[in-house]
Protein backbone atom coordinates (compact mmCIF):
# COMPACT_ATOMS: atom_id res chain seq x y z
CA UNK A 1 0.00 0.00 0.00
CA UNK A 2 2.54 2.31 0.90
CA UNK A 3 5.45 1.35 -1.64
CA UNK A 4 7.06 3.73 -3.44
CA UNK A 5 6.13 6.71 -1.35
CA UNK A 6 10.24 6.11 0.16
CA UNK A 7 10.40 7.75 3.56
CA UNK A 8 7.03 8.73 3.88
CA UNK A 9 5.72 5.08 3.69
CA UNK A 10 8.67 4.18 6.59
CA UNK A 11 7.34 7.11 8.50
CA UNK A 12 3.67 6.21 8.09
CA UNK A 13 5.62 2.68 9.53
CA UNK A 14 6.86 3.96 12.32
CA UNK A 15 3.62 5.83 13.61
CA UNK A 16 1.63 3.08 13.31
CA UNK A 17 3.74 1.34 15.52
CA UNK A 18 4.36 4.08 18.06
CA UNK A 19 0.15 4.09 18.24
CA UNK A 20 0.32 0.09 18.93
CA UNK A 21 3.60 1.16 21.33
CA UNK A 22 0.77 3.69 23.24
CA UNK A 23 -1.95 1.00 23.13
CA UNK A 24 -0.02 -1.52 24.45
CA UNK A 25 1.33 0.85 27.10
CA UNK A 26 -2.27 1.86 28.39
CA UNK A 27 -3.36 -1.37 28.37
CA UNK A 28 -0.51 -2.44 30.94
CA UNK A 29 -1.17 0.44 33.28
CA UNK A 30 -4.79 -0.36 33.38
CA UNK A 31 -3.53 -3.94 34.86
CA UNK A 32 -0.92 -2.74 36.78
CA UNK A 33 -4.29 -1.95 38.88
CA UNK A 34 -4.93 -5.28 39.38
CA UNK A 35 -2.11 -6.83 39.94
CA UNK A 36 -1.18 -7.03 44.08
CA UNK A 37 1.44 -7.88 45.96
CA UNK A 38 2.40 -8.73 49.36
CA UNK A 39 5.02 -7.49 51.81
CA UNK A 40 6.19 -9.11 54.69
CA UNK A 41 7.45 -8.20 58.11
CA UNK A 42 8.30 -10.20 60.98
CA UNK A 43 8.64 -13.63 60.12
CA UNK A 44 5.02 -12.49 58.56
CA UNK A 45 3.12 -10.92 61.43
CA UNK A 46 2.71 -7.76 59.66
CA UNK A 47 1.69 -7.83 55.81
CA UNK A 48 0.85 -5.33 53.69
CA UNK A 49 -0.96 -5.94 50.52
CA UNK A 50 -0.44 -2.82 47.42
CA UNK A 51 -0.98 -2.89 43.70
CA UNK A 52 2.11 -2.58 41.12
CA UNK A 53 1.28 0.77 41.43
CA UNK A 54 2.44 1.05 44.70
CA UNK A 55 -1.03 1.79 46.42
CA UNK A 56 -1.50 0.29 49.84
CA UNK A 57 -4.61 -2.34 49.30
CA UNK A 58 -4.86 -3.84 52.72
CA UNK A 59 -2.55 -4.33 56.07
CA UNK A 60 -2.91 -7.23 58.18
CA UNK A 61 -1.41 -7.19 61.98
CA UNK A 62 -1.42 -10.70 64.10
CA UNK A 63 -2.93 -10.36 67.11
CA UNK A 64 0.02 -11.24 69.29
CA UNK A 65 1.82 -7.88 68.27
CA UNK A 66 -1.28 -5.87 70.26
CA UNK A 67 1.08 -5.54 73.33
CA UNK A 68 1.27 -1.86 74.63
CA UNK A 69 5.15 -2.36 75.21
CA UNK A 70 5.38 -3.34 72.06
CA UNK A 71 4.53 -0.27 69.99
CA UNK A 72 7.19 1.02 68.81
CA UNK A 73 8.36 -2.83 67.58
CA UNK A 74 5.03 -2.80 66.02
CA UNK A 75 5.20 0.28 63.83
CA UNK A 76 8.95 -0.54 62.93
CA UNK A 77 7.27 -3.64 61.42
CA UNK A 78 4.00 -1.80 59.97
CA UNK A 79 6.68 0.45 57.95
CA UNK A 80 8.88 -2.53 57.10
CA UNK A 81 5.83 -4.25 55.34
CA UNK A 82 5.12 -1.28 53.68
CA UNK A 83 8.23 -1.08 52.07
CA UNK A 84 8.61 -4.34 51.52
CA UNK A 85 4.89 -4.48 49.36
CA UNK A 86 6.50 -0.80 47.68
CA UNK A 87 9.56 -2.52 46.65
CA UNK A 88 7.76 -5.86 44.55
CA UNK A 89 5.25 -3.29 42.87
CA UNK A 90 7.44 -1.39 41.52
CA UNK A 91 9.37 -5.17 40.41
CA UNK A 92 5.77 -5.95 39.19
CA UNK A 93 5.25 -2.79 37.26
CA UNK A 94 8.68 -3.21 35.66
CA UNK A 95 8.25 -6.84 34.70
CA UNK A 96 4.40 -5.41 33.63
CA UNK A 97 6.13 -2.75 31.32
CA UNK A 98 9.17 -5.11 29.69
CA UNK A 99 6.35 -7.38 28.67
CA UNK A 100 5.08 -4.47 26.29
CA UNK A 101 8.50 -3.03 25.44
CA UNK A 102 10.36 -6.27 24.62
CA UNK A 103 12.27 -6.70 21.66
CA UNK A 104 12.53 -2.85 21.63
CA UNK A 105 15.76 -2.45 21.89
CA UNK A 106 15.46 0.23 24.52
CA UNK A 107 18.74 0.87 26.25
CA UNK A 108 19.34 -1.07 28.72
CA UNK A 109 18.10 0.78 32.48
CA UNK A 110 15.32 2.49 30.61
CA UNK A 111 12.10 2.93 32.95
CA UNK A 112 8.97 3.16 31.79
CA UNK A 113 6.15 4.84 31.38
CA UNK A 114 8.92 7.80 30.88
Amino acid sequence: MLKGLGQLGDMAKVMKQAQEMQSKMEEAQNRLDTITVDGTAGAGLVTATATAKGELTALNIDPSLFNPEEREVVEDLILAAIKDAQAKAGEAAQAEMAKVTEGLNLPEGMKLPF
